[in-house]
């Protein structure tokens, strides 16, 4: 990475951060119980020096216990998307391919609803839905080795990925159809939509802190690697880089990423596809520079969609907010994008 490009990438994640932190603070308002800046700020301080009245201290449970939790919770789901996007689409090759590629969306998703359906509680609902966006990976990886043979790996998995996908969103639609109408249908439905309403406890928030860290940290780490990756395997082998093993270090950490997202907020659509495709118009295509722009764009991003869904009147599922944002963004950024993204 030369100079500029550096501090061009520099540049960018500095105008980033602020807009994560503005975004943050502008969340903390807003709610049924809607809250100025001037007295978000005045509880931050009141917490601070210790001088909160009665009323700042039913403010500062509000904003502590109910909306930061959740506005972290915000950050780190879509940090992980947006990761897992990105890191998809170099090893892959294709600025098209979004986190549910390999069917670890619909894979989740059925292993939710399984348990909603069974009655089996939220605990059940998040670790059969992490477990099944696991195991759709594993057998779509599985199923691309025995297919392949060696020869077009990355096209056989992106089709046994759709095959899959498929699969298991039929499985979706069965389970859905046979759901008791009153009770078990509404929750299925709620979660699939998508929502941090229910999963943004202390508990849910540090159980998905440690498995971010377990996955975003090696791709972190192994950046530099996806360029190489990016131009093809031949050049990446000349590097030094060992192609089979970066790329299923990558597969598997974006797949947990993606995984424990959806396992924890439902279905979130287009935040993989188009953070990585905004922040590489704005950063360029390196990785180095690419993939923590793209994290903290994705935080950003996921805030202010949760800022949408929670200013309406009747709170909006989350996948309908990215998809009426980022529809446009998207097509907006085809008109914009450049042929040389790589």
């Amino acid at each position: 990475m030369n100079v500029s490009a550096r501090l061009r990438g520099r540049i960018v994640r500095a105008a980033l951060i602020a807009v994560l932190i503005a975004s943050a603070l502008l969340s903390l308002g807003v709610g049924h119980y809607a809250m100025p800046l001037p007295e978000v700020f005045s509880v931050l301080w009141g917490t601070a020096t210790g001088t909160l009245d009665a009323r700042g201290q039913l403010s500062q449970s509000l904003l502590f216990q109910v909306r930061l939790p959740r506005i972290v919770l915000a950050m780190l789901v879509g940090a992980a998307l947006s990761a897992s996007g990105a890191s998809y689409q170099g090893i892959l090759k294709n600025p098209l391919v979004a986190p549910d590629i390999l069917g670890v969306s619909n894979g989740a998703s059925l292993g939710a609803v399984i348990a909603i359906f069974f009655g089996l509680g939220s605990i059940a609902t998040q670790g059969l839905a992490f477990a099944f966006g696991l195991l759709t990976v594993f057998l779509v990886v599985v199923a691309s080795k025995s297919i392949g043979r060696g020869n077009g790996t990355i096209i056989v998995m992106i089709l046994c990925g759709v095959v899959m996908s498929s699969l298991f969103s039929a499985f979706v639609s069965l389970l859905t159809y046979l759901a008791d109408s009153d009770t078990q249908l509404p929750e299925i439905t709620y979660w699939i939509m998508g929502s941090f309403a229910r999963t943004s406890s202390p508990q849910s928030i540090a159980a998905l802190f440690l498995i971010f860290c377990a996955g975003s940290i090696p791709l972190l780490c192994v950046r530099w690697r996806i360029n190489a990756l990016s131009f093809g395997d031949e050049e990446a082998s000349s590097m030094g880089v060992n192609v089979k093993r970066v790329r299923g270090i990558i597969v598997c950490c974006a797949t947990l990423l993606t995984s424990a997202s959806v396992s924890y907020c439902g279905v979130v659509g287009w935040v993989g596809l188009i953070i990585p495709h905004m922040v590489r118009l704005l950063s360029g295509p390196d990785y180095q520079s690419l993939l923590p722009n793209a994290m903290i764009g994705g935080a950003a991003f996921m805030v202010l969609v949760d800022i949408c869904a929670r200013a309406c009147p009747t709170a909006l599922p989350l996948s309908v907010v990215t998809a009426i944002i980022g529809a446009p963004l998207f097509l907006w950024v085809l008109f914009k994008g450049r042929k040389d993204w790589l």
